[in-house]
C-alpha cells in the first residue's frame, strides 16, 4: 500500500464514521494515528457524546473483532483475562476466553472498577498477551484499548493509576457537541428508536485484516530525520523542568510520539514528518502524562495551557 492509498483510506473512514457520529472527525484521526502506530486511547467525556457508538463505528469500518467491558467496583480479573475451567467431561482444564480476546476492545468507564482490575489490563496493552496459571497466551497484533471514563461523577470512581496512564497514547476530551452539531444529531437520531447502530446508519466496511496490515507496513516507510528526532526529545525533557509541573513526561512518551507522527504523516500522504505532526499530537500525548504542582492547580492553571505553552517555547526545526 502506498501512502497516498493510507492516507485515501484514512478519508474512507473517517467519512463511513461520520454517518453514525457526528463532527468527530479530529478523533477519529487520533484513533487511527494510535493504531497505525500500536497505540491505546483514553476517551474522556460527559455521558451521552457518543463515545460507545464511536469506538463501535471505527471498528465496524475496519472489519476488527469489537469487545466491549462494562466496567463496575465489583468486577474482577478473570471477567476481562478469562480463566482455567475444570471440564468434568475431558477431566481437564480448559481455557475461557474472556472480552479481552479480541481485537478492539472498548473498556467502558474504566475508571469504575478498583486498581487490581485495572491492572489487569496492563499486560494486555503493553505486551498484547495475558498470563494465566503461568501460560502466556498471544493477543491479536492489532489489538486495541479504547477506554473511556466520566470526568463528572466522584463518588465511586477510582483514579486511574499513573503507570496506567502511561500505556494511553492519547488521552482525548469529548465535549458537548455544537449547536449545529447538536441539531444534526437531534435531526438523525430524534425520530429512530432503540439503541443507535453502526450498521443501522449506512455505514459500511472499507477495510479489512490484509489491507490494515498493508497501512500499517506502510507507516514504517515513513522517515524521521535527526531534527525532528532533536525536537521531540527537546519537547518531551521541557516538561520535566516546568515550574508549574511536579511530573514530566517519560522516555516512553517521547519514542510514542515519535512514533504517532509517523502515522499522522502517513495518513496525510507524506514520507516524512514535519514539526506541525509533532505539535498536532503533543496535546493528547501529554495531558495525561503531565501532573500539576500544588502551586499551579491552586493557581487554577491547566495541564493543556502548559503544553500549549512548551510548544511555544521549545524551538522547531526549521
Amino acid at each position: 500500500m502506498t501512502l497516498d492509498e493510507v492516507a485515501a483510506l484514512g478519508r474512507a473512514i473517517d467519512a463511513e464514521v461520520a454517518k453514525a457520529v457526528v463532527d468527530q472527525s479530529p478523533t477519529v484521526r487520533l484513533l487511527l494515528v494510535a493504531l497505525l502506530s500500536g497505540g491505546h486511547v483514553l476517551l474522556e467525556g460527559p455521558p451521552g457524546t457518543a463515545k460507545t457508538l464511536l469506538a463501535q463505528s471505527f471498528a465496524w469500518t475496519l472489519g476488527l473483532d469489537f469487545g466491549r467491558i462494562q466496567f463496575t467496583p465489583d468486577l474482577m480479573p478473570g471477567d476481562i483475562v478469562g480463566a482455567n475451567l475444570f471440564n468434568f467431561q475431558t477431566s481437564a482444564f480448559a481455557l475461557t476466553k474472556g472480552p479481552v480476546f479480541c481485537e478492539l476492545l472498548l473498556a467502558d468507564e474504566i475508571n469504575r472498577t478498583p486498581p487490581k482490575t485495572q491492572a489487569a489490563l496492563l499486560e494486555a496493552m503493553q505486551e498484547r498477551s495475558i498470563t494465566l496459571d503461568g501460560r502466556t497466551e498471544r493477543l491479536s497484533d492489532r489489538f486495541t484499548v479504547v477506554a473511556t471514563q466520566n470526568p463528572i461523577e466522584q463518588q465511586g470512581v477510582y483514579p486511574l493509576p499513573e503507570a496506567q496512564l502511561d500505556r494511553f497514547l492519547f488521552k482525548i476530551g469529548i465535549d458537548y457537541p455544537s449547536e449545529a452539531a447538536e441539531r444534526a444529531i437531534v435531526a438523525q437520531y430524534g425520530a429512530a428508536g432503540g439503541v443507535p447502530r453502526a450498521a443501522e446508519q449506512g455505514v459500511a466496511q472499507v477495510a479489512d485484516a490484509p489491507a490494515l496490515a498493508a497501512a500499517i507496513e506502510a507507516v514504517q516507510g515513513v522517515g524521521l530525520v535527526e531534527e525532528i528526532v532533536g525536537y521531540v526529545v527537546a519537547l518531551v525533557r521541557a516538561t520535566r523542568v516546568h515550574g508549574d509541573l511536579a511530573t514530566g513526561a517519560s522516555p516512553r512518551a517521547a519514542s510514542a510520539l515519535a512514533s504517532a507522527a509517523r502515522a499522522a504523516a502517513a495518513l496525510d500522504g507524506r514520507d516524512y514528518v514535519i514539526p506541525d505532526d509533532v505539535k498536532a499530537l503533543a496535546a493528547p500525548m501529554l495531558r495525561h502524562r503531565l501532573i500539576l504542582s500544588p502551586a499551579a492547580e491552586i493557581d487554577g492553571r491547566r495541564v493543556d495551557d502548559v503544553v500549549a505553552e512548551l510548544i511555544e517555547s521549545v524551538e522547531a526545526p526549521r
